[in-house]
């Protein structure tokens, strides 16, 4: 091939984010590469300035659709340091077992209807349907399971209501949540059966040198607590983020990039870093599970990322499992507490990687400045070296396969865009025609 070509990616602003894509090529050489992303959650921070901060987890809920909790939990956990507040242990049940139900929605819509579609050329979760009616249906009442949790416990399926700075703002009773049991028994082991499932897609022989990033927890799987770590041998409080990492702008995206400060180097994060860096943290049932398909750390394949997303959702019923059963109602469902000036961060685990907030806060308890760092930004520089290794290989003579080879390792990561059916519109320009291409 010797004709010059140039892909680009019509962005569209979304609540959850929006992605673009502009590729210059040279014949087979990517001369420049841009993943062009906008957030929402830069407008977010300016939205909280000055609102009192019981506020901040109904607003921060609503800068995404598929994981509220996560903004929502890390929301609260920075609040509470800036406050001086303790939750309870059962606060801190409640509160992952609400993540649990986030993961398995989450994890399950991206399984089944985003990704999984990549494997078969089919063109949507409705085509994927019509080769594949039982493992489709599995994943849509898997994540409605996911729902379901979120509603009882949140408040409402989508952006929860119930999520307060100190706990909750109502404890469920004992029988809403034991109601749940036998369906999250049936969910684990379809969890188990679609993981399954999914790590037998035929995969390409591609890995990357990546620097994984994540939360890390000594007892547990990590959601929402614990120190950050690298597979370099990173490990540094939360309270360092900023110090360790830091957001650039980029002459071709209003979003930031977010790069180590040391070298302004990438990173990755999401549920391929979680497990490469935690496995030994997973349930009994999710090792068992991972060793059956020989999934091992470090797994380096983005690809790959589907099957770390299973391995998730089987901890995230076996966990949720654990905690539904022995449930009892429990007072307060709210720590108390007094307004003080003071500044509090927090890192959480979101489906698609880590989340960092920090929050400033008056005496008068209302909001001085805000920072939030969605995983995508993180991973956004990621994306485009993954690309630029990614193009030689998938170039062809046909402009619309190359575009979908695209799509498809954008796809593996799980960016934080809407779910709806135009995941990127892309428009090649070409010598011999423009192609319009949209998922």
């Amino acid at each position: 091939m010797s004709e010059n070509r140039t892909i680009r990616v019509e962005a569209l602003t979304r609540v959850e984010g929006e992605g673009g894509l502009h590729v210059r090529l040279n014949g087979d050489i990517v001369e420049d590469l841009q993943l062009t992303i906008y957030e929402p959650p830069r407008f977010f921070e300016g939205f909280l300035r000055g609102r009192p901060l019981e506020d901040v987890p109904d607003i921060t809920a609503r800068i995404c659709g598929i994981c509220p909790v996560a903004y929502q939990m890390s929301a609260v956990h920075a609040l509470e340091q800036a406050l001086g507040v303790t939750i309870s242990p059962e606060i801190r049940r409640l509160r992952r077992l609400l993540y649990c139900g986030e993961w398995i929605e989450s994890h399950g819509l991206h399984m089944h209807l985003l990704q999984a579609p990549d494997f078969f050329n089919a063109a949507s979760g409705i085509e994927l349907a019509a080769k594949f009616p039982h493992e489709v249906t599995r994943g849509l009442k898997l994540k409605k399971l996911g729902n379901d949790l979120l509603e009882v416990l949140g408040g409402r399926a989508i952006h929860p209501i119930n999520v307060a700075v100190g706990g909750f703002y109502r404890a469920p009773k004992k029988d809403e949540l034991q109601k749940l049991i036998p369906a999250f028994e049936w969910g684990l082991q379809a969890a188990i059966e679609a993981t399954r499932w999914v790590a037998g897609f035929d995969f390409p022989d591609f890995e990357r040198p990546y620097e994984m990033i994540s939360v890390s927890h000594p007892d547990e799987y990590p959601m929402n607590e614990g120190r950050i770590v690298s597979s370099s041998g990173l490990a540094i409080d939360v309270a360092q983020y900023e110090q360790t990492f830091a957001e650039h702008h980029v002459a071709h995206s209003t979003a930031l990039h977010s790069l180590k400060v040391a070298d302004r180097s990438s990173y990755h994060v999401g549920p391929l870093a979680r497990i490469n860096l935690n496995r030994d943290r997973l349930c009994e049932t999710a090792l068992r599970v991972a060793d059956e398909l020989g999934f091992s750390a470090p797994c380096l394949n983005p690809f790959k990322a589907i099957i770390a997303r299973g391995l998730e959702v089987i901890h995230a019923f076996d966990e949720a499992l654990s905690i539904l059963r022995d449930y009892q109602t429990f007072k307060p469902s709210r720590i108390p507490y007094e307004y003080r000036a003071g500044e509090g961060c927090a890192a959480t685990e979101a489906p698609r990687g880590l989340i960092y907030h920090r929050y400033g806060i008056d005496h008068q308890g209302k909001i001085e400045f805000a920072k939030i760092v969605p995983p995508t930004s993180q991973n956004q520089r990621q994306i485009e070296l993954d690309l630029m290794a990614w193009l030689p290989r998938v170039l062809s003579p046909d402009d619309q396969r190359t575009a979908d080879e695209c799509e498809r390792l954008i796809r593996s990561y799980d960016p934080c865009i809407s779910c709806s059916t135009h995941f990127l519109k892309l428009t090649w320009e070409h010598p011999r025609a423009v192609i319009e291409h949209s998922l």
